[in-house]
């Protein structure tokens, strides 16, 4: 496609096609902004974690000089040592919804450009039938379909990734909880 043919298209696109590409836009942002945020800060707390669960499996009984999420708690007690865990993955979980929405969401706002193009095409023919005059009109109006999909399908594989993550660090403080159970045994 060249340059000619994206300028056509927008200088023939309607207000619904502009609010339509770019609220995708939006979204396709927001889905790489989420990513990139989550996956920075997974991987540093994962890293703090993994750190605290050696020093404990080396004897430390004490978390209180590590950067685990287990140290602020007093109480080592099961119950209280979950409720941090529950805490951490909440944190751990964060921008999920945001992607859910977006990959779930972002197919019917294409398709909803689309129609709305096609029910414009259909509108705006007149006594000219041809097909030569509907198939272009048709063409373009997919274009947002193909956008809302575009979108969709790295929202969709960025909420596995964050998800997978958030299990891994969810495992290793799982972990830290089971150690420090074991020692006031």
């Amino acid at each position: 496609m060249n340059f000619e043919a994206i300028f056509h298209f927008f200088n023939e696109s309607s207000l619904i096609t502009y609010v339509v590409l770019a609220w995708l836009s939006f979204y396709f942002i927001l889905s790489f902004a989420i990513l990139f945020a989550r996956l920075s800060f997974l991987a540093n707390w994962r890293s703090k974690e993994k750190q605290s669960l050696e020093t404990l499996l080396l004897g430390e009984k004490d978390l209180s000089r590590t950067d685990s999420i287990l140290r602020k708690c007093t109480d080592t007690s099961l119950s209280h040592l979950e409720i941090y865990k529950n805490l951490a993955a909440r944190r751990s979980s964060l921008g999920l919804t945001w992607l859910s929405i977006v990959a779930s969401t972002s197919p019917f706002i294409g398709l909803f450009g689309t129609v709305i193009s096609i029910l414009e095409t259909f509108g705006g023919l007149g006594t000219q039938n041809s097909l030569s005059i509907i198939a272009p009109k048709i063409s373009e109006a997919l274009v947002a379909t193909g956008c809302g999909i575009l979108v969709a399908i790295p929202a969709y594989t960025f909420h596995l990734i964050i998800k997978r993550k958030a299990f891994e660090l969810l495992s290793i403080i799982d972990s830290e909880i089971k150690v420090l159970s074991s020692h006031k045994v």
